[in-house]
């Protein structure tokens, strides 16, 4: 029997989480050979909600919820979901319904293919002319900025293999952006387009200015670019003034130029000072970036209350919370039909 582990975080989705729960469970009860797991990971919403969810998984036990005890943003709280995820491999829904879970099984049959990584490629939004080209200029920029190699067109919509889930485990970042951290793993990735559809109900959780920050965290935590920018202004600013002193004193020497008394000498040493800061806070910067990468701040979203997640051994509820406050465990490790495949 196959496990699958179905991730959908969700904020104010009241109109949306039973829906999504009955089409899992109707795409599932046509696949013979596989289970689920779902996992609702709620942002602490403020509407039904949580109420709803805990209806769901008290006469479920499959699903699963995992509350938080403040809004931790969408990327915490699909990486909490991710680290939650006992199954051979894991699937990403929105709660809106826009990626339909009627594609699962065609990213199953990719999965068995070999493939750790399988995402949907959006050949259609139901977006306006300007939301959608800015999404597709957001996707080329940060491919063209960062050094891994991440997919154009591609948003939460994927399949990770167990290999990747494990990996997934040991990440403790504060402001993580998941889709990269996902792509830049390597392994065998592959994708499969589809059109991506209306919302079923409710409203986006995705204003422009969440939109900003992800493309922010984006571009910040998988590329040092921004950083190397400023070094190459600096020099490029320190070789206009080594140019510029040079003209001053063929200027004054050869052609006789009358410079009004220390004006060519306070502009050339104001702009040397200017460009010696730069380049020396590009220097820093460089450093900085790469301490950035390697150590960031290690604080876990705080798990008001869990439904059908096991407490881990010497766990106590915290005794304000309406469920127990434990946080998902971490499942012994599982091996997935395709690592075996690779080993073989």
């Amino acid at each position: 029997m196959t496990l699958v582990s179905i991730l959908i975080p969700a904020l104010n989705e009241e109109d949306n989480v039973r829906t999504a729960y009955e089409r899992v469970k109707a795409v599932f009860a046509g696949l013979p050979g596989h289970e689920f797991e779902l996992i609702f990971t709620d942002n602490h919403s403020t509407d039904r909600t949580f109420d709803i969810l805990t209806g769901i998984a008290r006469q479920d036990p499959r699903v699963k919820v995992i509350r938080f005890s403040r809004n931790v943003g969408y990327q915490r709280s699909v990486l909490t979901a991710y680290r939650a995820a006992a199954g051979d491999c894991a699937i990403q829904l929105d709660c809106d319904m826009q990626d339909p879970p009627e594609l699962i099984p065609g990213m199953l049959d990719l999965w068995r293919q070999g493939h750790q990584v399988v995402y949907g490629i959006r050949r259609s939004l139901p977006d306006g002319p300007a939301v959608a080209a800015a999404r597709r200029l957001f996707y080329a920029l940060i491919d063209w900025m960062s050094e891994d190699d991440l997919p154009r067109n591609a948003g939460e919509f994927r399949l990770t293999d167990r290999v990747i889930l494990n990996e997934l485990r040991r990440i403790e970042d504060r402001s993580p952006y998941v889709r990269g951290l996902i792509s830049g793993m390597g392994f065998s990735q592959t994708g499969f387009e589809y059109d991506r559809r209306a919302r079923v109900a409710g409203t986006s959780k995705f204003p422009f200015r969440a939109m900003l920050s992800l493309a922010i965290d984006g571009m910040i935590n998988h590329s040092l670019l921004p950083l190397r920018i400023a070094s190459w202004i600096s020099l490029t600013l320190g070789l206009l003034t080594f140019l510029l002193m040079i003209g001053y004193v063929l200027g004054r020497l050869i052609l006789g130029q009358d410079w009004p008394a220390g004006f060519a000498t306070t502009t050339v040493l104001l702009l040397m000072s200017i460009t010696l800061n730069a380049m020396f806070m590009g220097i820093l910067g460089e450093y900085v970036g790469r301490i950035f990468l390697q150590s960031k701040d290690l604080h876990r979203p705080i798990v008001e209350a869990a439904v059908n997640v096991p407490a881990p051994a010497g766990a106590v509820p915290h005794p304000a919370a309406p469920a127990p406050t434990f946080a998902a465990p971490i499942p012994e490790p599982v091996t997935s039909p395709v690592a075996v495949q690779a080993a073989e």
